[in-house]
C-alpha cells in the first residue's frame, strides 16, 4: 500500500470515530466506578458472580480500545487560520460545489500548532511508514493526553477550491424560456431546441427548487392558449361550409394530433406530473388537462359539436345501409374512441343514437312486415339484430347502447309485430314445410321478449287442423298410421331443435295429439258408429308388422334410431337380429300413438281379431315380437286388457299338446288315417266369435274330426266342440301335366279343389255344379273361385275370361299351369277383412261402449241414490274415460232407457210410443231410476232400490 493510500485510510477512521468519541469519553468518566456499581446491583451468587468477570472482561477490551483511538488522535491541536480559503469545519452553511474534480493531500504541521490539512501538497512525513503515529497503529501505544471531553478540535482544510455562487433566478428564468420555446415547437410540429433529457433534468431542478407552481401555470397557459386560439380557429374556418362528416373527420385529425403532443408534453414535465400534480387532488394530470381544453374549446363550441354528433351518426347510419367504405369505418372507430376520451358519449352520443335509431327501426319494421312473408320478416328481424350487435362491438359503441338497441328491436320489430309473428296461417306454413331455420328463429325472437307462450295457439291449431285431416282422410284411409308417425316424428324434431324443449310447447303437442286422435265422427269409415278410427287403423298397422315383418314397414316410417341398413344388407348372419330390432323400434313408435288414444275398445277388438287370424293360420313373422307386443300392452294398459289375449296364446299351445295326445292315441291303437289332421281347439270366451258358415264338409275330412271330438270328449267331460270350416288351411298335393306341386289353400278352397279330382283334364264344370256340391252361398264361392282362377297362381281356368266370376262360367283344370317352385300358397281371400266383418266388429265395439255406460250409470246410481243430471254426466265420462271419451248426447239417452215412467206425462208417453216403441217396454222393464228435481230447481235423478 502507497503513503497515499495510508493516508486517505487514516482520514477516513478520523472522521469515522469522531462523534463516537464524545461517547467515548462519558463513558470513561464511569470507568472505574462500573464494577462497583456492578457489584451493587447484582446479589451474591455463583451464576451473578460468573456474569459479572464476563463484564469486567467486556470493560477492560473497551478501555484498550479507547486508549488506542485516543493516542491517534494526540496530535490533533488547534491551529490558527493561515488563508482565507480555509474550510472550517464547524461553519454551517455548505460553500458551492465545483463540478470539476480535485486532487487533495493532508499535510501535517508539527506538534505544536493547529493541524491543517493541505489539499494541494503531498503527504507529509508525519503520516509515512516510519512516522510514531504508524509506529502506535500497529505497536505499542504509549499514554497521551487526549481529552475526550474536551469538545470538537477544528479543522482547516487549505487550498480547497470553490465554485462561484449561480443566480437562481437567472437559471429560472433560463430553464423557462427553454421549456416555452420547446412548447411553441411541439405546438408548431417543429424540431425541438434542445433534447428531451435536458427538458425534464430542467422541470426537475425547478420542481425541486419550489418553482413546480409557476412551471405548472406557464404549461397550463400555453396549451389553453394552443387549443382556444390556434386550433379552433382553424378547425372553425374550414368547418363553415363542411358537411358533418367532413368536420369530424377534422376535428379527429387534430384529436390525433393532440394526443401525439400530449405524449410529447407529458415525457417532458412527467417530474411535475408525477411529483407535484399527483400530490394535489385538486390539480389535474396534464393528460386530464389536455382532455379538458380539447373538450371545453373543441368539442363544446357551437359550431362542432352539433356537426360532430350528426357526423358520427350519418357514419353510423351510413353503414347500417351497407354504403360506408373501409377508410370511413376506420373515421367512425375514431370519432366514437373520440367521444369516449372526452367523456360526452354516455351524455350526448349514446341519446342521439337510441333517439335516431328508434325511428330507423319503426320504419324498417313497417316496410318489412308489409312487404316481406313471415319466413323472409322473421330472416330480417334475425339479421338486424345480429348485425346491430356486431356493429356496437366493431365500432366501439357501448353495452348500454348495445342493450338499449337490442331492447328497441325487440320491441318495435317483435313485441309489436305479434299478430304477424303469430298469426295462425304463417305459422302452420312454416310447420308444414318443416322450415326449420325459421322456426328456429321464431322461436329466438319471442324468447327474447318471453313471449314463447304465445306461440301455443297457432301450434296448436297447426296440430289439431293436420291431425283431423289425417285421421278423416277416408281416400288414405290405409296410410294414417305411417302419416301419424311422420306428423309426430316432425313434431317431435321442431319441438327439440327449434323450441328448444319448451315445457309449455311441449304439452300443446301431446295435448292436442291426444285431442284430434280422439275425435270421433260417424261417417262410412265408422260405419254410422262413433268410434274413433284411429285405434282400428293402430291395430291394423301392428298386424301388418307382426305379419310382414320389416319388409312389410312404410318407407317413410323406416328411419327410426337404432336401423343399420348396412349390416342387414352385408352381414346375413345378423339379419334376424337387426329385422328383430327394426320391428321392436317400429311398434315402440306405434305404441307412442297408441298411448294417446282413450277409448281402447276399439283397438282391442280388432287386435284381438287380427291376432287370431296369426295365430290360427301361422302368419306370425317373429314369436318373440308377438309376445314383446303382449308385454307392452300389459305394462300400458294393465292385466285386465290383455287377459284375452294371453289366453288365446295359451290355447294354442294346449291345441299342441291336445294334437301329440290324439296322434300317440292313434299310434298305440295302429289306427292309420288318410289326412293328418292338425285341429286348435280355442276357448269361446277369450277368442272372436266367428260365424258359421255352411259347407259340405268331404266324408274323409268328416270320419277323421269325429274320431278327434271323440277323443276329446273323452278326456274332457262336460265340454262342446263347434267346428269353424272358414278359418282351416289345407296342404294338397296335385299333379298338374307340367308338373308336380304342393298347394296350399284355405278349407274352401280344397273343397273347390277337390271337385275336380273326378274329372277329365280338359273336362268342364258349371258353376252351379260346384255351388250344389260345396254348398257354399254365393258371396263365399265367387270369392273362393277367384282366388283359384283369376288371382297369381291360376291352377283352375274360367271361361270366359274375365277377373269377375259369374254365375254363368264354367272351370276347368289348368293344363298349362307351372312354377318353378314345388310349394306354392295360394292367397286365402276369406282370412282378408271384408266390409261386413269391419262393419260387425264397429257395431260391436259402440254395442258394449253402450252396455259399459249404462252400467255405469247403474254404479253411480247406487251410490249417489240422488243425482243431478249435469253431475251424473261428468261422473259417467270419468267412469268411461278408459274406453273413450263418450258424446253426452249418448249418456242421455242411455240415462232414458233406466229412467221410470211414473213421473212421464202422457204426452211423453205418447210421444215415447210413436218414436221407438220398444223402447217403452224396455223402460217399463228396468225401472231402476226416477226423475226428480232439487229445491233449486234443477233436474235430478233418484235411484230406486
Amino acid at each position: 500500500m502507497s503513503a497515499k493510500s495510508d493516508v486517505y485510510g487514516f482520514a477516513n477512521v478520523i472522521l469515522f470515530d469522531t462523534q463516537t468519541l464524545l461517547q467515548l469519553g462519558i463513558r470513561n468518566r464511569c470507568r472505574e466506578n462500573a464494577p462497583f456499581y456492578l457489584n451493587a446491583c447484582m446479589p451474591s451468587s455463583p451464576r451473578n458472580n460468573s456474569r459479572s468477570s464476563e463484564i469486567q472482561r467486556a470493560f477492560a477490551s473497551t478501555e484498550q480500545k479507547h486508549k488506542t483511538i485516543s493516542e491517534l488522535f494526540a496530535t490533533s491541536k488547534s491551529v490558527s487560520v493561515a488563508r482565507p480559503n480555509v474550510l472550517d469545519l464547524q461553519d454551517p452553511s455548505p460553500p458551492a460545489m465545483d463540478s470539476s474534480p480535485s486532487t487533495s493531500s493532508i499535510r501535517s504541521t508539527g506538534n505544536n500548532a493547529a493541524e491543517a490539512i493541505d489539499l494541494t501538497g503531498s503527504p507529509g512525513p508525519a503520516l509515512s511508514k516510519s512516522s510514531p503515529s504508524r509506529k502506535r497503529l500497529s505497536g505499542s501505544v504509549r499514554p497521551t493526553s487526549f481529552a475526550p471531553m474536551g469538545g470538537p478540535k477544528k479543522l482547516i482544510v487549505r487550498n480547497l477550491r470553490t465554485a462561484p455562487k449561480t443566480d437562481l433566478n437567472q437559471y429560472y428564468n433560463h430553464v423557462t424560456d427553454q421549456l416555452e420555446t420547446a412548447l411553441s415547437a411541439i405546438f408548431n410540429n417543429s424540431k425541438l431546441p434542445c433534447s428531451l433529457e435536458e427538458l425534464y433534468k430542467g422541470v426537475e431542478s425547478l420542481c425541486k427548487q419550489n418553482r413546480a407552481p409557476a412551471i405548472h401555470k406557464m404549461l397550463q397557459e400555453k396549451c389553453r392558449k394552443h387549443v382556444s386560439v390556434q386550433m379552433l380557429e382553424a378547425l372553425l374556418q374550414h368547418s363553415a361550409t363542411a358537411t358533418p362528416t367532413n368536420v369530424l373527420e377534422l376535428v379527429v385529425k387534430e384529436w390525433s394530433m393532440w394526443r401525439m403532443q400530449l405524449t410529447t408534453i407529458r415525457s417532458i414535465f412527467y417530474y411535475l406530473d408525477r411529483s407535484y400534480l399527483l400530490q394535489r387532488s385538486t390539480l389535474e394530470s396534464i393528460e386530464e388537462m389536455g382532455i379538458k381544453s380539447f373538450r371545453n374549446y373543441i368539442y363544446v363550441n357551437g359550431s362542432l359539436k352539433e356537426k360532430i354528433l350528426q357526423g358520427t351518426y350519418d357514419l353510423l347510419a351510413a353503414d347500417r345501409q351497407g354504403e360506408l367504405e373501409a377508410e370511413s369505418k376506420a373515421l367512425l372507430v375514431e370519432s366514437v374512441k373520440l367521444l369516449h376520451a372526452l367523456g360526452v358519449y354516455t351524455k350526448d352520443f349514446g341519446p342521439k343514437v337510441i333517439g335516431d335509431s328508434e325511428k330507423y327501426l319503426l320504419s324498417w319494421a313497417s316496410e318489412k312486415s308489409s312487404s316481406l312473408s313471415l319466413p323472409c320478416y322473421i330472416s330480417e328481424c334475425h339479421k338486424l339484430v345480429e348485425n346491430e350487435t356486431k356493429r356496437c362491438d366493431r365500432f366501439g359503441l357501448d353495452r348500454t347502447t348495445k342493450d338499449t338497441l337490442e331492447t328497441h328491436i325487440e320491441d318495435i320489430a317483435v313485441e309489436r309485430k305479434q299478430d304477424i309473428l303469430l298469426k295462425s296461417d304463417s305459422v302452420s306454413i312454416l310447420l308444414n314445410d318443416h322450415n326449420l331455420l325459421a322456426l328456429d328463429q321464431l322461436y329466438a325472437l319471442l324468447r327474447r321478449r318471453r313471449l314463447s307462450e304465445n306461440l301455443r295457439p297457432p301450434f296448436e291449431t297447426y296440430i289439431l287442423g293436420k291431425g283431423a285431416d289425417i285421421v278423416f282422410d277416408e281416400a288414405r284411409e290405409q296410410e294414417m298410421v305411417p302419416r301419424l308417425l311422420d306428423f309426430k316424428r316432425e313434431l317431435d324434431e321442431v319441438w327439440a331443435k327449434c323450441f328448444q324443449k319448451h315445457q309449455g310447447l311441449g304439452h300443446t303437442l301431446r295435448e292436442s295429439f291426444e285431442t284430434f286422435i280422439n275425435k270421433s265422427k260417424r261417417s262410412n269409415m265408422t260405419w254410422g258408429t262413433d268410434n274413433p278410427k284411429p285405434g282400428e287403423m293402430i291395430a291394423k298397422y301392428v298386424d301388418m308388422i307382426l305379419k310382414g315383418g320389416t319388409k312389410a314397414i312404410a318407407p317413410t316410417a323406416t328411419d327410426t334410431p337404432g336401423r343399420r341398413p348396412s349390416k342387414l344388407e352385408d352381414n346375413e348372419d345378423d339379419s334376424s337380429m337387426d329385422e328383430e330390432t327394426e320391428i321392436s323400434n317400429q311398434l315402440d313408435q306405434v305404441l307412442e300413438l297408441f298411448r294417446f288414444v282413450h277409448g281402447k275398445a276399439v283397438f282391442e277388438a280388432f287386435y284381438k281379431r287380427d291376432l287370431a287370424r296369426r295365430l290360427l293360420l301361422g302368419r306370425s313373422a317373429s314369436s318373440d315380437a308377438e309376445k314383446t307386443m303382449l308385454t307392452r300392452l300389459k305394462s300400458e294398459c294393465g292385466a285386465g286388457f290383455t287377459h284375452n289375449l294371453e289366453q288365446m296364446f295359451k290355447d294354442i299351445e294346449m291345441a299342441r299338446e291336445e294334437n301329440v295326445s290324439y296322434r300317440s292315441m292313434r299310434e298305440e291303437r295302429q289306427i292309420k288315417s288318410p289326412v293328418d289332421l292338425n285341429v286348435n281347439i280355442l276357448s269361446a270366451s277369450a277368442w272372436p266369435s266367428y260365424p258359421d258358415v255352411a259347407v259340405e264338409i268331404p266324408r274323409v275330412i268328416q270320419s277323421a274330426a269325429a274320431s278327434f271330438e271323440a277323443h276329446y270328449k273323452n278326456k274332457h267331460t262336460g265340454r262342446r266342440l263347434a267346428w269353424k270350416h272358414g278359418l282351416a288351411h289345407c296342404q294338397l298335393k296335385a299333379n298338374f301335366p307340367k308338373g308336380n306341386k304342393e298347394i296350399v289353400v284355405s278349407a274352401f278352397q280344397a273343397i273347390v279343389l277337390l271337385q275336380f279330382n273326378a274329372k277329365d283334364l280338359n273336362e268342364a264344370v258349371p258353376y252351379p255344379q260346384i255351388q250344389a256340391a260345396t254348398n257354399l252361398d254365393d258371396t263365399e264361392l265367387k270369392r273362393t273361385m277367384q282366388s283359384l282362377a283369376c288371382a297369381k297362381y291360376r291352377v283352375l281356368s274360367k271361361t270366359p275370361k274375365g277377373r269377375e266370376v259369374n254365375s254363368t262360367d264354367t272351370f276347368s283344370i289348368n293344363a298349362n299351369f307351372s312354377d318353378p317352385k314345388y310349394r306354392i300358397k295360394i292367397n286365402q281371400v276369406q282370412a282378408k277383412e271384408t266390409k261386413q266383418e269391419n262393419k260387425e266388429t264397429h257395431e260391436r265395439v259402440a254395442a258394449d261402449r253402450n252396455f259399459e255406460t249404462q252400467a255405469a250409470i247403474v254404479r253411480i246410481m247406487k251410490s249417489r241414490k240422488t243425482i243431478t243430471h249435469v253431475e251424473l254426466i261428468s261422473e259417467v265420462i270419468v267412469a268411461t274415460r278408459s274406453r273413450g271419451v263418450l258424446d253426452p248426447a249418448d249418456i242421455k239417452k242411455n240415462i232414458e232407457k233406466y229412467v221410470s215412467l211414473s213421473n212421464v206425462d202422457f204426452h211423453s208417453v205418447g210421444r215415447i210410443l210413436e218414436a221407438d216403441p220398444l223402447r217403452l217396454s224396455r223402460l217399463i222393464e228396468k225401472d231402476y231410476m226416477e226423475r226428480d228435481e232439487t229445491e233449486d230447481g234443477r233436474n235430478a235423478y233418484s235411484y230406486l232400490a
